[in-house]
């Protein structure tokens, strides 16, 4: 935790001068009070910031978020604030922590672990991922580059079949 407050301190300056907007995402009720202060100073002072949008996982749990938003639905269910009928995937992806933020195009996944670990389930849908046997500290440039390369490749289909994106047929 000590290491979060220095980073988040220390970056500040680099975030406003780039115009970088820091976000957290994850249970942030049980993180120190201390450590919360200092994440809410920092959400605050870039909250304006247009330029890009820097998000930090903390105490995240796909499934937590899955459930959480659940239960948040439940509520103004049970409150009358929505019907059960107007429940789509539009409606449940606004009560996820991400619900302002756009779904991932490209996950990379570094140290040859070949699976998501509870991460941003319900995002990563249509995200393509990449899978590199190099471990995260030794994930340089060169790999970086190797990722992105891999990426272009690849013909995004969003649940289509390659058939249904020249023909403009709907999905299924």
């Amino acid at each position: 935790m000590a290491l979060l407050k220095k980073f988040v301190r220390s970056e500040l300056g680099r975030m406003m001068s780039n115009n970088i907007r820091f976000n957290v995402i994850g249970n942030r009720a049980e993180l120190p009070a201390d450590i919360n202060a200092e994440i809410s100073a920092a959400i605050a002072k870039t909250e304006t910031n247009t330029g890009m949008l820097l998000t930090l996982a903390l105490s995240y749990g796909g499934r937590q978020e899955i459930a959480g938003a659940a239960r948040k639905i439940a509520c103004d269910v049970a409150a009358g604030n929505i019907k059960p009928e107007e429940i789509d995937e539009n409606t449940f992806n606004n009560y996820l922590y991400t619900a302002a933020m756009p779904e991932p195009d490209f996950l990379i996944r570094t140290s040859g672990e070949m699976r998501i670990s509870n991460f941003l389930l319900w995002q990563l849908a249509y995200t393509e991922l990449y899978f590199s046997d190099v471990n995260w500290p030794d994930f340089d440039k060169k790999e970086l580059y190797k990722a992105f390369r891999h990426y272009q490749s690849r013909e995004r289909r969003f649940g289509k079949t390659s058939d249904q994106l020249q023909t403009g047929m709907p999905t299924a």
